[in-house]
């Protein structure tokens, strides 16, 4: 739904590097109109639209996470796979309105993700971010996408989540079928994971050419490939092939995140997952093989921010939340601003993450952007947990309130 609205006397968010500046906005039809010191110039406070005293209190947009998924309910990986659609589909809806609550008016599925749920948001059938899939993450066979364990002789190529292809023709096929589908960008699994039960964490997965074969298609459909990768030989293996976004990248160094800049790749850090998962993680049932490699991602990933940002990596954010880990959301943005700033924190989870979805009318307050936005009690460059404190905050979705209690709200 689109909405106009005059949010009157706040404090705006005008960048990095820039001091937060006392402002009114104006929103006509879902997109900001006009940003005026004090009262509109176009004739003050327009009795035909609603208003919302900002006075005190902090304006920034809508936060943008770029590594959701909303049909992760579990962190059993195959059980995720094998269990109905159906399923998957309620749970994720209700995994979606609860992050439209928290403020991330743009999620963007990088694991599942169908015309269905597309369908069902784009009819307000329930509340939800702006939804950007992949569709299903494509894995090698024994990749991190393949859940199946080395002592099961079971067959499953294909589920909701994630997808096994092998060869050149079958990754140009499930990539076509992807787009066919609604993707707007393409997943790939370039190296092991914490929760791959057969493959080593730092290994480089996939052949060149099979990478450069999904770069090409998303390329001549006009977007890109994001790739889950790990170690500097599968990031250094994936960007030179043609990958525009790493994600997670805990284990970077400075000669790998030199090569992202000479590449324009992005880092997309999770910092947030492996963090709950190591402490709450053997409660919901983390095999121990993945409490093990989740320990050594754990200690390298604010290193990974430290290094990208002195080398001048574009930095993005994500959660990667598996299962009831999703109530941690907000907390990724304490562990990111125990590295960055809080203008570079912000940032990350705004304009850079909507530069990296190719979305320039996202993650800005500016006239002609979209009206996503986020309105705190306090001012988080002088109260810093204003930034994960869920209480206090207003959310506005392409200037409409969102209203928590609306009926029709899962």
């Amino acid at each position: 739904m689109t909405a106009s609205l005059l949010i009157t006397d706040a404090l705006v968010y005008g960048g990095p590097d820039t001091e937060p500046y006392e402002a009114s906005i104006r929103i006509d039809d879902g997109s900001i109109t006009e940003i005026s010191p004090g009262t509109f110039s176009a004739g003050g406070t327009d009795p035909g639209i609603p208003s919302l005293n900002a006075a005190g209190r902090f304006l920034m947009p809508g936060l943008i996470d770029a590594h959701f998924h909303a049909y992760a309910d579990t962190l059993d990986g195959l059980a995720q796979s094998a269990q109905p659609l159906s399923l998957s589909g309620i749970a994720g809806a209700r995994r979606l309105t609860r992050a439209l609550r928290r403020g991330f008016t743009t999620v963007r599925d990088v694991a599942g993700g169908d015309m269905g749920m597309a369908k069902a948001i784009s009819t307000q059938l329930f509340a939800s971010p702006r939804y950007l899939y992949t569709g299903p993450a494509l894995s090698q066979t024994g990749g991190h996408g393949d859940q199946r364990p080395g002592d099961l002789d079971i067959c499953v190529h294909g589920t909701h989540v994630g997808r096994v292809v092998d060869g050149v023709e079958d990754v140009r096929l499930a990539v076509r079928e992807a787009f066919r589908a609604g993707a707007t960008a393409i997943k790939l699994m370039t190296s092991g994971g914490v929760l791959s039960p057969s493959d080593p964490l730092e290994n480089a997965q996939f052949s060149a050419d099979e990478i450069r074969a999904a770069v090409d298609e998303a390329t001549r459909r006009g977007t890109y490939v994001a790739a889950h990768s790990y170690s500097p030989a599968s990031i250094t293996h994936s960007i030179t092939n043609g990958v525009r976004s790493i994600e997670h990248g805990n284990l970077l160094d400075e000669a790998t995140a030199q090569l992202m800049v000479e590449y324009s790749a992005y880092l997309v850090p999770t910092l947030i997952t492996y963090d709950s998962m190591s402490r709450r993680g053997v409660s919901l049932g983390l095999p121990d093989y993945a409490y093990e490699k989740n320990k050594l991602v754990l200690e390298a990933g604010q290193r990974a921010i430290e290094i990208a940002r002195s080398a001048g990596v574009p930095i993005g954010w994500g959660s990667d939340l598996l299962g009831d880990l999703e109530e941690e959301q907000l907390n990724g943005l304490r562990l990111h601003l125990e590295v960055e700033t809080v203008g570079n924190t912000i940032d990350s989870i705004t304009r850079v993450n909507a530069d990296l979805l190719n979305r320039p009318d996202l993650g800005r307050i500016e006239v002609g952007s979209l009206a996503d936005l986020v309105l705190l009690e306090q001012n988080p460059y002088e109260a810093p947990e204003a930034l994960w404190r869920l209480d206090g905050r207003t959310v506005i979705q392409s200037g409409s309130v969102f209203d928590p209690y609306e009926r029709t709200q899962l």
